[in-house]
């Protein structure tokens, strides 16, 4: 059984926890749980829209390669896609870049019923600057604390946040940049700066763990996803979200007396 609290930082250092841990059971058994539980995902999911009560924000970071798109892909598989948005954050536009940088962010938060995806986040806007210096320090600082008073302040209102950090080894990551230059089919998923970024590996390693630490509270947790098993990675968030997502009870919503005496009424004339 998955226990969400072995996914917690418990370090800043990122080089002390997992990218993949040792399965006990076989692919084919990961994958049959896998669907189980998706199944059981999908329905929590519609019925989280059906009763348009709760507010759910998802935010998936990693490193280039590290799963992403395939988190969405099939984690997501079962779910019901009028209830599900996609948010990918790419570059600022010019637009964008005239206001502060959470306003294209708040924009894109879970209505009611609704569940969002931030495939990237406005972490980036701190992950970044740490590793390319972009920004004084001090202002990053300043930034983290934004963003944990956003976050405060969206779960005050309703919103449920969780945040998967998906951690891939080094190693991995080469595997994967090479099948994606080396299979046609893949080339659309490849950018150069795929490989120039990874000149800064241990910064980034730096830089998620120091900002994974000081942004992870309980009623907004980041868990670290050991990705380099992509099973292992799909079995381990669905499981994490089923549990949660539970936690919340929806239910679908009935009629009320006055609404159900009308529609009785309205039935004679059919």
């Amino acid at each position: 059984m998955i226990k969400e609290k072995h996914f917690y930082p418990t370090s800043k250092n990122l080089a002390k926890v997992s990218t993949g841990e040792a399965k006990e059971v076989s692919n084919k058994a990961l994958k049959s749980e896998f669907e189980l539980i998706s199944e059981k995902l999908g329905r929590v999911q519609e019925l989280i829209f059906a009763e348009s009560k709760h507010k759910v924000l998802i935010i998936l970071q990693g490193l280039d390669t590290s799963g992403k798109d395939g988190t969405v892909k099939h984690v997501f598989s079962a779910t019901n896609p009028q209830g599900l948005r996609v948010v990918s954050f790419k570059r600022p536009t010019e637009i964008e870049m005239r206001h502060d940088y959470l306003w294209r962010v708040h924009k894109q938060t879970p209505e009611r019923g609704e569940m969002v995806i931030f495939n990237r986040s406005h972490y980036e806007d701190l992950i970044v600057p740490l590793v390319h210096k972009t920004i004084p320090l001090k202002q990053v600082k300043d930034r983290i604390s934004d963003v944990n008073a956003f976050e405060k302040m969206l779960v005050r209102e309703g919103v449920t946040i969780l945040k998967f950090f998906l951690h891939i080894s080094r190693k991995e990551q080469a595997l994967r940049l090479r099948e994606r230059i080396e299979n046609p089919e893949k080339h659309w998923k490849f950018e150069l700066s795929d490989l120039t970024e990874r000149r800064h590996w241990s910064d980034y390693q730096t830089a998620y763990g120091e900002v994974i630490q000081d942004t992870h509270h309980t009623d907004r947790p980041w868990f670290i996803v050991p990705a380099d098993d992509k099973n292992l990675r799909n079995l381990i968030i669905s499981s994490i979200l089923l549990e949660r997502l539970e936690k919340l009870n929806p239910v679908l919503p009935v009629f009320d007396g006055k609404t159900l005496a009308k529609i009785k009424k309205e039935l004679k004339h059919l």
